[in-house]
């Protein structure tokens, strides 16, 4: 049994007692000796940390747990890092939902500008705790849940030293969805980037059952936090593969729109008042488990790819686990820096990806390297508080394209979240 000390930062996520969750379901390989739950907002660390808490005591672990708002505290000695962040919180969310309707854009907090704009806010602070880990845990591992997944791990993997794997539960929902259908034993191909992805091939005893599982009218599960207007059966042909999700957002445009535009409340109005509902069912000292009501909150399977992944590093099992990391050659079509969402074999030394030979599907490649294009040009923004870059990156990308409107949305995005993007306002006097 391997015995690891795990820090969590922003553990005032009420997502925290999913992972707590798996990581008592697997204390048998993978025990948390010590557990540093880190996070800014006092109330959430207290109430969501008692739980993990009563939790783990309940399963019987003698896991020392400390709560801290120090990041410096919380990193020191770890061996994991599990980042969850949300720079701005909920209320940032749903400006970035609400802001780019009136300029007929979709907002969205991982893709479009709405993801954009939280890409932006949370770098910054990602470059803070990667900074942090390179002085006091340089060999810890990374694994980060902060979306946008794909764009956070593009920064982190490609501008520092840490130790790093990006995470996101959209592939294992996915791919455990076709095996159901199918049953174990089958071959599937899975590629794209993170909310860009697709199963490309389903083989069993040497037979591609792609085309029986369209005719079936299958389709993998919808993410509880997106409204579902379903995929037309002939543009899933067309693109040659069942999409994740989030590819509602680009083969859905207009729908999308319309929905968001028609909503009573935003996504991010409906995650508050589930996470009030939960911190109360949290705060109630006789709870031990993880409520029912954190599957709607979006999280659905979390606690078992980021366990799962942890332990196969951890244990050094050699287990193939779906990632984001640098595609390293695996995807002829892309750059080896580029970070793609595939599977790699995963052990001590990290994840290595596994080649996927032979692609020839236009579309999906077409879309991977546009959107990889914009993922880029926005790490790029980041990073130096570039304009030019940001309004490259917002022109690239396909829910966006309209210059007068992406001009318009952005200045009033930067405005409304200047706070927290001090990358664009270095040597400009405070604003009262």
């Amino acid at each position: 049994m391997k015995e690891i000390q795990v820090a969590v930062i922003g553990s005032g996520s009420t997502y925290c007692p999913e992972l707590i969750d798996g990581f008592i379901k697997a204390r048998e390989e993978l025990y948390v000796k010590k557990l540093m739950l880190m996070d800014i907002d006092t109330r959430k660390r207290v109430i969501v940390g008692n739980l993990c808490v009563r939790m783990l005591k309940a399963a019987g672990m003698d896991t020392e747990v400390v709560m801290t708002d120090d990041l410096e505290e919380a990193l020191r000695g770890a061996d994991f890092v599990v980042t969850q962040i949300r720079v701005g919180m909920l209320k940032a969310r749903y400006l970035d939902e609400t802001i780019p309707l009136k300029y007929n854009l979709i907002g969205q907090e991982t893709t479009g500008i709405g993801g954009f704009f939280k890409a932006l806010r949370t770098i910054p602070v990602m470059k803070n705790i990667t900074d942090t880990m390179e002085k006091v845990c340089p060999d810890a591992w990374l694994i980060n849940f902060t979306n946008p997944s794909g764009i956070v791990s593009e920064f982190i993997q490609n501008y520092t030293k840490v130790k790093s794997v990006g995470l996101c539960n959209v592939p294992i929902t996915m791919i455990d969805d076709v095996k159901a259908a199918v049953g174990e034993g089958a071959q599937i191909t899975y590629l794209g980037l993170n909310h860009l992805s697709w199963i490309t091939s389903v083989k069993k005893d040497g037979e591609e059952l792609l085309d029986k599982l369209f005719d079936d009218d299958f389709a993998p599960t919808v993410m509880a936090n997106i409204h579902d207007d379903g995929f037309d059966l002939d543009c899933v042909k067309a693109a040659g593969g069942f999409p994740s999700s989030y590819l509602q957002y680009y083969y859905s445009r207009d729908a999308k729109l319309a929905y968001l535009k028609s909503c009573e409340k935003t996504r991010a109005l409906v995650c508050m008042e589930i996470e009030e509902d939960l911190l109360k069912m949290y705060a109630d000292e006789k709870l031990v488990t993880k409520p029912a009501l954190l599957d709607k909150r979006g999280g659905y399977k979390y606690s078992l790819a980021a366990v799962s992944l942890i332990n196969a590093i951890a244990n050094d099992k050699q287990e193939v686990h779906v990632v984001n990391l640098r595609n390293a050659g695996a995807l002829d079509f892309m750059a080896d820096d580029d970070i793609v969402e595939i599977p790699a074999v995963c052990g001590k030394d990290g994840c290595k990806p596994i080649p996927i030979p032979g692609f020839h599907n236009r579309h999906i490649i077409g879309l991977m390297r546009i959107v990889k294009e914009y993922e880029k040009l926005t790490v790029e923004a980041a990073v130096n508080g570039d304009d030019r870059a940001a309004l490259n990156a917002l022109m690239v990308h396909p829910l966006i394209g309209d210059y007068k409107a992406a001009s318009a949305c952005y200045h009033e995005m930067k405005y409304v979240h200047h706070k927290y993007l001090p990358q664009f306002f270095m040597g400009l006097p405070e604003s009262k």
